[in-house]
Protein backbone atom coordinates (compact mmCIF):
# COMPACT_ATOMS: atom_id res chain seq x y z
CA UNK A 1 0.00 0.00 0.00
CA UNK A 2 1.27 3.10 -1.14
CA UNK A 3 0.31 6.41 1.07
CA UNK A 4 0.96 9.77 0.07
CA UNK A 5 0.89 12.48 3.37
CA UNK A 6 1.47 16.05 4.07
CA UNK A 7 2.14 17.20 7.43
CA UNK A 8 3.38 20.96 8.39
CA UNK A 9 4.73 21.72 11.49
CA UNK A 10 5.42 20.20 14.94
CA UNK A 11 1.81 19.32 15.77
CA UNK A 12 1.20 18.00 12.15
CA UNK A 13 4.76 16.01 12.37
CA UNK A 14 3.00 14.42 15.96
CA UNK A 15 -0.13 13.50 14.46
CA UNK A 16 1.66 11.81 10.82
CA UNK A 17 4.04 10.00 12.95
CA UNK A 18 1.12 8.41 15.39
CA UNK A 19 -0.78 7.72 12.10
CA UNK A 20 1.97 6.10 10.38
CA UNK A 21 2.42 3.74 13.18
CA UNK A 22 -0.81 3.05 13.58
CA UNK A 23 -1.86 1.92 9.94
CA UNK A 24 1.80 -0.37 9.80
CA UNK A 25 0.40 -2.33 12.45
CA UNK A 26 -2.24 -3.05 10.46
CA UNK A 27 -0.47 -3.06 6.76
CA UNK A 28 3.68 -3.70 7.79
CA UNK A 29 4.28 -3.29 4.09
CA UNK A 30 2.59 0.20 4.06
CA UNK A 31 4.79 3.00 2.10
CA UNK A 32 4.42 6.88 3.27
CA UNK A 33 5.97 9.43 1.27
CA UNK A 34 5.20 13.53 1.17
CA UNK A 35 6.29 16.26 3.44
CA UNK A 36 7.24 14.87 7.30
CA UNK A 37 9.16 16.09 10.03
CA UNK A 38 11.14 14.26 12.24
CA UNK A 39 9.12 12.27 14.16
CA UNK A 40 7.00 11.20 10.75
CA UNK A 41 10.19 10.22 9.39
CA UNK A 42 11.72 8.34 12.10
CA UNK A 43 8.09 6.29 12.16
CA UNK A 44 9.04 5.58 8.10
CA UNK A 45 8.07 8.22 5.94
CA UNK A 46 10.19 9.37 3.31
CA UNK A 47 10.54 12.93 3.01
CA UNK A 48 10.34 14.82 0.03
CA UNK A 49 10.39 18.02 2.25
CA UNK A 50 10.73 18.70 5.58
CA UNK A 51 8.29 20.14 7.39
CA UNK A 52 8.98 22.98 8.69
CA UNK A 53 8.74 23.80 4.46
CA UNK A 54 5.18 24.68 5.85
CA UNK A 55 5.55 25.98 8.96
CA UNK A 56 4.39 29.71 8.43
CA UNK A 57 1.61 31.51 10.39
CA UNK A 58 -0.39 34.64 10.07
CA UNK A 59 -2.22 35.94 6.88
CA UNK A 60 0.70 38.40 6.13
CA UNK A 61 3.05 36.37 6.51
CA UNK A 62 1.81 33.65 4.51
CA UNK A 63 1.55 36.30 1.74
CA UNK A 64 5.01 37.19 2.01
CA UNK A 65 6.10 33.39 1.43
CA UNK A 66 3.65 32.36 -1.28
CA UNK A 67 5.71 32.37 -4.24
CA UNK A 68 7.79 29.36 -2.42
CA UNK A 69 4.93 27.48 -1.13
CA UNK A 70 3.10 27.83 -4.28
CA UNK A 71 6.03 25.96 -6.07
CA UNK A 72 6.50 23.39 -3.52
CA UNK A 73 2.55 22.24 -3.94
CA UNK A 74 3.38 22.08 -7.51
CA UNK A 75 5.61 19.75 -7.43
CA UNK A 76 3.68 17.77 -4.95
CA UNK A 77 0.92 17.28 -7.23
CA UNK A 78 3.37 16.48 -9.96
CA UNK A 79 4.99 13.67 -7.72
CA UNK A 80 1.66 11.87 -6.75
CA UNK A 81 0.06 12.60 -10.52
CA UNK A 82 2.87 10.48 -11.34
CA UNK A 83 2.82 8.32 -8.79
CA UNK A 84 -0.47 8.13 -7.78
CA UNK A 85 -0.81 6.59 -3.82
CA UNK A 86 -3.68 4.32 -2.91
CA UNK A 87 -4.64 7.62 -0.40
CA UNK A 88 -3.42 10.82 0.40
CA UNK A 89 -3.40 12.10 3.92
CA UNK A 90 -3.29 16.10 4.44
CA UNK A 91 -2.60 16.64 7.84
CA UNK A 92 -4.12 20.29 8.94
CA UNK A 93 -2.12 22.86 6.82
CA UNK A 94 -5.67 23.53 5.19
CA UNK A 95 -4.52 26.40 2.95
CA UNK A 96 -1.70 24.31 1.37
CA UNK A 97 -3.08 20.91 1.54
CA UNK A 98 -6.76 21.21 0.33
CA UNK A 99 -5.95 22.81 -2.96
CA UNK A 100 -3.52 19.44 -3.11
CA UNK A 101 -6.32 17.18 -2.13
CA UNK A 102 -8.92 18.50 -4.83
CA UNK A 103 -6.48 18.04 -7.49
CA UNK A 104 -5.84 14.51 -6.39
CA UNK A 105 -9.26 13.53 -5.72
CA UNK A 106 -10.32 15.18 -9.25
CA UNK A 107 -7.62 12.07 -10.07
CA UNK A 108 -9.38 9.46 -8.92
CA UNK A 109 -7.04 9.34 -5.51
CA UNK A 110 -8.65 9.36 -2.62
CA UNK A 111 -7.78 11.81 0.37
CA UNK A 112 -8.11 12.21 3.66
CA UNK A 113 -8.27 15.91 5.72
CA UNK A 114 -6.92 15.16 8.82
CA UNK A 115 -7.81 17.77 11.36
CA UNK A 116 -10.91 19.89 10.53
CA UNK A 117 -9.83 23.27 10.07
CA UNK A 118 -11.99 25.81 12.36
CA UNK A 119 -14.86 25.91 9.82
CA UNK A 120 -16.94 26.50 12.86
CA UNK A 121 -14.97 29.39 14.06
CA UNK A 122 -14.14 31.81 10.64
CA UNK A 123 -14.94 31.65 7.53
CA UNK A 124 -17.24 29.10 7.65
CA UNK A 125 -17.76 28.49 4.11
CA UNK A 126 -14.58 26.71 3.69
CA UNK A 127 -16.68 23.77 5.01
CA UNK A 128 -17.55 23.65 1.25
CA UNK A 129 -14.17 23.70 -0.01
CA UNK A 130 -12.78 20.93 2.27
CA UNK A 131 -16.08 18.62 1.71
CA UNK A 132 -14.67 18.98 -2.26
CA UNK A 133 -11.14 18.34 -1.35
CA UNK A 134 -11.42 15.23 1.08
CA UNK A 135 -13.52 12.41 0.48
CA UNK A 136 -13.31 12.15 4.50
CA UNK A 137 -12.64 14.66 7.23
CA UNK A 138 -10.66 13.02 10.52
CA UNK A 139 -11.43 15.71 13.14
CA UNK A 140 -10.18 15.51 16.95
CA UNK A 141 -13.17 17.58 18.30
CA UNK A 142 -16.81 16.04 19.18
CA UNK A 143 -18.96 19.29 17.61
CA UNK A 144 -16.92 19.06 14.18
CA UNK A 145 -18.69 16.50 12.17
CA UNK A 146 -22.43 17.37 13.24
CA UNK A 147 -21.22 20.83 11.33
CA UNK A 148 -19.69 18.64 8.19
CA UNK A 149 -22.90 16.40 8.47
CA UNK A 150 -25.19 19.73 7.93
CA UNK A 151 -23.39 20.88 4.73
CA UNK A 152 -23.52 17.00 3.40
CA UNK A 153 -19.90 16.24 4.05
CA UNK A 154 -18.45 13.20 5.78
CA UNK A 155 -16.30 13.45 9.07
CA UNK A 156 -15.49 11.16 11.78
CA UNK A 157 -14.33 12.01 15.06
CA UNK A 158 -11.43 9.99 16.57
CA UNK A 159 -10.48 11.78 19.76
CA UNK A 160 -7.31 14.17 20.12
CA UNK A 161 -4.10 12.06 19.96
CA UNK A 162 -3.03 14.51 22.84
CA UNK A 163 -5.51 13.68 25.13
CA UNK A 164 -4.61 9.49 24.80
CA UNK A 165 -0.59 10.72 25.26
CA UNK A 166 -0.90 12.96 28.17
CA UNK A 167 -2.35 12.96 31.93
CA UNK A 168 -1.23 14.68 35.28
CA UNK A 169 2.29 14.12 36.15
CA UNK A 170 2.49 12.21 39.36
CA UNK A 171 5.60 13.82 40.55
CA UNK A 172 6.19 17.29 40.29
CA UNK A 173 8.64 17.82 42.82
CA UNK A 174 10.55 15.25 40.49
CA UNK A 175 9.82 17.32 37.64
CA UNK A 176 11.30 20.42 39.72
CA UNK A 177 14.45 18.93 40.29
CA UNK A 178 15.18 17.84 36.65
CA UNK A 179 14.44 21.25 35.59
CA UNK A 180 16.43 22.54 38.52
CA UNK A 181 13.79 24.53 39.71
CA UNK A 182 13.14 25.11 43.62
CA UNK A 183 10.54 22.06 45.10
CA UNK A 184 9.29 25.06 47.50
CA UNK A 185 7.38 28.30 46.35
CA UNK A 186 5.50 29.20 43.32
CA UNK A 187 7.12 28.36 40.01
CA UNK A 188 4.79 30.66 36.68
CA UNK A 189 5.42 29.66 33.26
CA UNK A 190 5.47 31.54 30.13
CA UNK A 191 4.90 29.87 27.01
CA UNK A 192 5.07 32.68 24.42
CA UNK A 193 4.75 30.84 21.09
CA UNK A 194 6.78 28.15 19.07
CA UNK A 195 7.85 30.51 16.44
CA UNK A 196 9.75 33.51 16.21
CA UNK A 197 7.15 35.53 14.91
CA UNK A 198 4.78 34.72 17.87
CA UNK A 199 8.18 35.17 20.37
CA UNK A 200 9.31 38.32 18.37
CA UNK A 201 5.68 39.61 19.70
CA UNK A 202 4.18 38.05 22.67
CA UNK A 203 7.52 37.30 24.12
CA UNK A 204 8.21 41.19 25.52
CA UNK A 205 4.23 41.50 26.65
CA UNK A 206 4.92 37.49 28.70
CA UNK A 207 8.15 38.99 30.54
CA UNK A 208 6.06 42.67 31.01
CA UNK A 209 3.38 40.55 32.77
CA UNK A 210 6.14 38.95 35.00
CA UNK A 211 7.45 41.35 36.26
CA UNK A 212 4.17 43.17 37.11
CA UNK A 213 3.64 40.07 38.92
CA UNK A 214 6.76 39.74 40.47
CA UNK A 215 5.89 43.20 41.70
CA UNK A 216 3.12 42.13 43.90
CA UNK A 217 4.72 38.79 44.71
CA UNK A 218 8.45 38.78 44.67
CA UNK A 219 9.34 35.12 45.33
CA UNK A 220 8.26 33.90 42.39
CA UNK A 221 10.04 32.03 40.01
CA UNK A 222 9.67 31.85 36.39
CA UNK A 223 10.75 29.16 33.55
CA UNK A 224 10.52 29.30 30.05
CA UNK A 225 10.87 26.45 27.51
CA UNK A 226 12.08 27.03 24.33
CA UNK A 227 11.20 24.98 21.71
CA UNK A 228 14.19 25.26 19.42
CA UNK A 229 17.79 26.72 20.28
CA UNK A 230 17.94 29.12 17.91
CA UNK A 231 14.20 30.30 19.65
CA UNK A 232 16.28 29.92 23.05
CA UNK A 233 18.67 32.52 22.06
CA UNK A 234 16.09 35.12 20.96
CA UNK A 235 14.57 34.40 24.39
CA UNK A 236 17.44 35.09 26.13
CA UNK A 237 17.61 38.38 24.04
CA UNK A 238 14.44 39.15 25.01
CA UNK A 239 15.25 38.75 29.01
CA UNK A 240 18.36 40.59 28.95
CA UNK A 241 16.13 43.58 27.38
CA UNK A 242 13.22 43.38 29.69
CA UNK A 243 13.54 41.37 32.55
CA UNK A 244 17.32 41.38 33.67
CA UNK A 245 16.90 41.48 37.18
CA UNK A 246 14.32 38.75 37.51
CA UNK A 247 14.40 35.13 38.51
CA UNK A 248 14.16 33.49 34.82
CA UNK A 249 15.07 30.01 34.19
CA UNK A 250 15.22 29.53 30.55
CA UNK A 251 14.97 25.30 29.47
CA UNK A 252 15.73 24.10 26.02
CA UNK A 253 12.55 21.57 25.40
CA UNK A 254 10.41 19.96 27.93
CA UNK A 255 7.59 22.40 27.66
CA UNK A 256 5.26 19.32 29.07
CA UNK A 257 7.38 18.69 32.28
CA UNK A 258 7.61 22.80 32.58
CA UNK A 259 3.97 22.66 32.49
CA UNK A 260 4.04 19.86 35.21
CA UNK A 261 6.28 21.65 37.25
CA UNK A 262 4.45 25.16 37.33
CA UNK A 263 1.48 26.73 39.56
CA UNK A 264 0.01 28.36 36.61
CA UNK A 265 1.21 29.09 33.18
CA UNK A 266 0.91 32.46 30.48
CA UNK A 267 0.64 30.81 27.52
CA UNK A 268 0.27 31.69 23.79
CA UNK A 269 -3.24 30.55 22.07
CA UNK A 270 -2.95 27.32 20.81
CA UNK A 271 -2.42 23.61 20.91
CA UNK A 272 0.33 24.19 23.75
CA UNK A 273 -3.76 25.32 25.93
CA UNK A 274 -4.66 21.71 25.41
CA UNK A 275 -1.88 20.30 26.71
CA UNK A 276 -1.88 22.65 29.96
CA UNK A 277 -5.44 21.35 29.97
CA UNK A 278 -4.81 17.64 29.99
CA UNK A 279 -1.67 17.86 32.06
CA UNK A 280 -3.23 20.25 34.59
CA UNK A 281 -2.00 23.32 35.03
CA UNK A 282 -3.70 26.30 35.21
CA UNK A 283 -3.41 28.60 32.41
CA UNK A 284 -4.31 32.27 31.62
CA UNK A 285 -3.89 32.81 27.35
CA UNK A 286 -3.10 35.33 25.49
CA UNK A 287 -2.33 36.72 21.69
CA UNK A 288 -1.75 39.04 19.67
CA UNK A 289 -2.13 39.02 15.53
CA UNK A 290 -0.05 40.93 13.66
CA UNK A 291 -1.12 44.57 12.77
CA UNK A 292 -1.78 43.74 9.50
CA UNK A 293 -3.71 40.23 10.14
CA UNK A 294 -5.60 41.46 12.53
CA UNK A 295 -7.19 44.08 10.61
CA UNK A 296 -8.12 41.63 7.83
CA UNK A 297 -9.88 39.66 10.19
CA UNK A 298 -11.57 42.31 12.00
CA UNK A 299 -12.05 44.39 8.67
CA UNK A 300 -13.49 41.12 7.04
CA UNK A 301 -15.75 40.15 10.41
CA UNK A 302 -13.78 36.50 9.92
CA UNK A 303 -14.03 34.95 13.44
CA UNK A 304 -17.04 33.59 14.27
CA UNK A 305 -16.67 32.31 17.84
CA UNK A 306 -16.55 33.89 21.53
CA UNK A 307 -13.34 32.28 22.70
CA UNK A 308 -10.34 30.93 20.70
CA UNK A 309 -8.67 28.76 23.90
CA UNK A 310 -9.74 25.29 23.15
CA UNK A 311 -10.45 24.20 26.74
CA UNK A 312 -13.06 27.40 26.19
CA UNK A 313 -14.75 25.82 22.90
CA UNK A 314 -14.93 22.91 24.23
CA UNK A 315 -16.41 23.61 27.37
CA UNK A 316 -18.87 26.22 25.48
CA UNK A 317 -17.89 28.68 28.17
CA UNK A 318 -14.96 30.93 29.73
CA UNK A 319 -13.16 27.83 31.71
CA UNK A 320 -9.97 29.74 31.13
CA UNK A 321 -9.10 33.68 31.26
CA UNK A 322 -8.36 34.43 27.87
CA UNK A 323 -7.03 38.21 26.58
CA UNK A 324 -6.77 38.87 23.28
CA UNK A 325 -5.22 42.22 21.16
CA UNK A 326 -5.83 45.01 23.20
CA UNK A 327 -6.71 43.36 25.90
CA UNK A 328 -3.96 41.53 26.19
CA UNK A 329 -1.84 43.68 28.96
CA UNK A 330 0.30 43.21 31.55
CA UNK A 331 -2.22 44.32 34.38
CA UNK A 332 -5.39 42.29 32.94
CA UNK A 333 -2.93 38.71 32.61
CA UNK A 334 -1.06 39.79 35.84
CA UNK A 335 -4.70 40.15 37.52
CA UNK A 336 -6.03 37.00 36.49
CA UNK A 337 -2.63 34.76 36.93
CA UNK A 338 -2.38 36.11 40.38
CA UNK A 339 -6.16 35.15 41.27
CA UNK A 340 -4.90 31.02 39.95
CA UNK A 341 -1.46 31.12 42.63
CA UNK A 342 -4.00 33.07 45.37
CA UNK A 343 -7.13 31.64 45.07
CA UNK A 344 -7.45 27.51 45.16
CA UNK A 345 -11.27 27.17 44.19
CA UNK A 346 -10.19 29.38 41.06
CA UNK A 347 -7.35 26.78 40.31
CA UNK A 348 -9.75 23.93 41.44
CA UNK A 349 -12.21 24.62 39.16
CA UNK A 350 -10.36 24.97 35.91
CA UNK A 351 -8.30 21.72 36.47
CA UNK A 352 -11.88 20.01 37.77
CA UNK A 353 -12.95 21.23 34.57
CA UNK A 354 -10.30 20.74 32.43
CA UNK A 355 -10.44 16.74 33.44
CA UNK A 356 -13.86 16.42 32.81
CA UNK A 357 -12.69 17.60 28.77
CA UNK A 358 -10.15 15.46 28.33
CA UNK A 359 -12.32 12.22 28.94
CA UNK A 360 -14.15 13.51 26.27
CA UNK A 361 -11.55 13.48 23.71
CA UNK A 362 -9.59 10.22 24.90
CA UNK A 363 -10.83 7.86 22.32
CA UNK A 364 -7.47 6.04 21.03
CA UNK A 365 -7.18 8.77 18.10
CA UNK A 366 -3.85 7.17 16.16
CA UNK A 367 -6.15 3.76 16.56
CA UNK A 368 -9.07 5.01 15.37
CA UNK A 369 -7.78 7.31 12.35
CA UNK A 370 -5.97 4.55 11.36
CA UNK A 371 -8.88 2.24 10.89
CA UNK A 372 -10.93 5.12 9.00
CA UNK A 373 -8.13 5.72 6.33
CA UNK A 374 -7.70 2.04 5.66
CA UNK A 375 -11.76 1.78 5.35
CA UNK A 376 -11.41 4.27 2.67
CA UNK A 377 -9.39 2.64 1.02
CA UNK A 378 -11.00 -0.71 1.20
CA UNK A 379 -14.21 0.90 0.23
CA UNK A 380 -12.84 2.27 -3.34
CA UNK A 381 -11.06 -0.94 -4.03
CA UNK A 382 -14.22 -2.79 -3.40
CA UNK A 383 -16.03 -0.54 -5.77
CA UNK A 384 -13.34 -0.63 -8.67
CA UNK A 385 -13.81 -4.12 -8.47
Amino acid sequence: MRIGIVAGESSGDILGAGLIRAIRARVPDARFTGVAGPLMQAAGCEALYPAETLSVMGLAEVLRHLPRLLAVRRALRKHFLAEPPDVFIGIDSPDFNLGLELTLRKAGIPTVHYVSPSVWAWRPRRVFKVGRAADLTLALLPFEPPFYAQHGFKAEFVGHPLADALAPPPDRDALRAGLHLPREGRVVALLPGSRFTEVERLGPLFLDTAQWLAARQPDLRFVIPAATPALNQLLKRLVRMHAPDMRVTLVEGHSREVLGAADAVLLASGTATLEAMLIGCPMVVAYRLAALSHAIVRGFRLLKIPYVALPNLLAGRELVPEFLQSRATAEFMGEALLTLLQDPAARAAQVEGGRALAGMLRRQADERAAEAVLALVASRRAVQR
